[in-house]
């Protein structure tokens, strides 16, 4: 199943998804730094790299609502669907924390709040990993490798 979003045989949508989750997971690190230096440059640190992450989600998620909206109804459209709830959830929960970020630093509700979201973008990614390596949703059903090409060599079908 080819994806619409394309760059040549690559899919757009992998290639933007490790912008926010590197960013959002990078907050929380940066968070979990500050709390233990009470340096507020860590603060300011993780504000930025949350208001990147948001950014970036948004940018991954045209391609892979273009993506989803071709798939025709099965059970990894079924997968689609919560997999784009629950980063569609993080994104808008991610936007609430930095809101609330803008008051004072440091708050514990923030820092839930990033706990909670960077935790569901693993549960979003476990599902993106189920419809690529289980259900071969955005694999180019021209091109394989064949098991005993352990240089990963592709060759075309036949």
């Amino acid at each position: 199943m080819k994806n619409l979003t394309r760059v040549g045989r690559h899919p757009i949508h992998p290639m933007l998804v490790p912008l926010p989750i590197g960013l959002w997971v990078f907050s929380l690190i940066t968070d979990i730094i500050y709390r233990a230096s009470g340096n507020e440059v860590w603060a300011s640190v993780a504000y930025y790299a949350m208001a990147g992450g948001i950014i970036g989600s948004l940018l991954a998620a045209l391609p892979g609502l273009v993506d989803f909206l071709a798939l025709k109804p099965s059970g990894v459209k079924k997968i689609a669907l919560w997999h784009m709830a629950i980063n569609l959830s993080a994104t808008i929960l991610f936007c609430i924390n930095l809101y609330l970020r803008t008051g004072v630093p440091g708050a514990s509700t923030p820092f839930i709040l990033s706990i909670i979201g960077v935790l569901s973008i693993f549960v979003s990614g476990w599902l993106g990993g189920q419809m690529v390596y289980v259900h071969g949703l955005g694999v180019d059903e021209d091109v394989v490798c064949a098991p005993h090409d352990v240089g990963g060599a592709h060759r075309a079908k036949s």
